[in-house]
């Protein structure tokens, strides 16, 4: 233990300011990577594997067992290797959630006439949604952003119609055709109806009350951590509304909190650093003034 102490000391002796930066990077690169990580099945495996190489270390340090100590640094590196290839459904989401974080529209200056006619399928959404809710009709509402819901439109049926909360009730109401699926909203037309989204692996799912979900709960969840998309769920079972972005789900909304939620993602605003004055010529190069209508 006093070698230990000593080895510990002679560390901290040594230490300068790029020892400091050298330790600050790789602590910002591992919370980096929890935090992508955050609330997937892997994090589990991750605590497991770190508690057993901190046991295996602490064993192997303390008392001189050669051939064990052979056999633990064979194992390990390879353990450490197959975690890549065990998670990579957790990692890729990962990586899409990190290239998603510096992309969005924000560039790009919306006419009057196209916040109207956002404002107005968020208005069509959230009546529907409040009159599902009302008769205990189960619905799932995806809104499309910048990342392409394509793949998922083509699993439905087509369809290019205006954004309603009559149509929206049809196509919900039980044991019609299109019912039995999410609808899929791109700028401002429904696209598509009865699509196959992804379900949700999230470790959130084996917590209460989000485990007692149903599939269109999960397919929410698995649409908001796949995508950048918006989705609305209302309850078969309650009749409760739900929101799901960017794997996070707040529950049991009224219809005003969701229109204010769903106006607060839409709105057009500019990036707040360009407000700043150093950075007024990238303003000025990047965004082009509004015409007048």
């Amino acid at each position: 233990m006093s070698d230990l102490w000593s080895e510990i000391v002679y560390i901290f002796q040594r230490m300068n300011w790029l020892s400091i930066l050298d330790v600050f990077l790789v602590a910002v690169v591992v919370f980096a990577v929890l935090l992508l990580l955050r609330d997937t099945q892997i994090m589990v495996l991750l605590r497991g594997v770190i508690v057993i190489i901190i046991l295996l270390e602490l064993l192997t340090t303390f008392i001189s067992l050669p051939a064990f100590t052979w056999l633990v640094n064979t194992i390990i590196p390879a353990l450490l290797f197959a975690i890549p290839v065990i998670f990579a459904p957790e990692i890729r989401r990962g990586l899409e959630k990190l290239g998603r974080a510096g992309s969005s529209q924000l560039l790009v200056r919306q006419t009057e006439t196209q916040v109207k006619l956002m404002e107005n399928t968020i208005h069509a959404i959230v009546t529907a949604a409040s009159r599902l809710s009302a008769r205990e009709h189960g619905a799932l509402i995806v809104m499309q952003r910048s990342d392409s819901l394509e793949e998922y439109a083509r699993t439905g049926v087509r369809m290019n119609a205006e954004v309603t909360p009559e149509l929206l009730l049809q196509i919900f109401y039980p044991n019609t055709p299109l019912h039995d699926g999410a609808v899929i909203v791109s700028n401002n037309r429904i696209i598509a109806g009865s699509c196959v989204m992804p379900l949700s692996s999230s470790g959130i799912l084996t917590r209460s009350p989000e485990r007692q979900m149903g599939l269109r709960h999960r397919a929410a969840l698995g649409t908001s951590e796949a995508t950048d998309a918006i989705t609305v769920v209302v309850s078969e079972e309650t009749g409760s509304i739900s929101i799901a972005h960017n794997g996070r789900m707040i529950r049991r909304l009224d219809s005003e909190r969701l229109e204010n939620i769903l106006l607060a993602f839409y709105q057009p605003v500019e990036i707040t650093m360009f407000k700043l004055k150093p950075f007024n010529w990238l303003k000025k190069m990047f965004i082009v003034p509004k015409r007048e209508e």
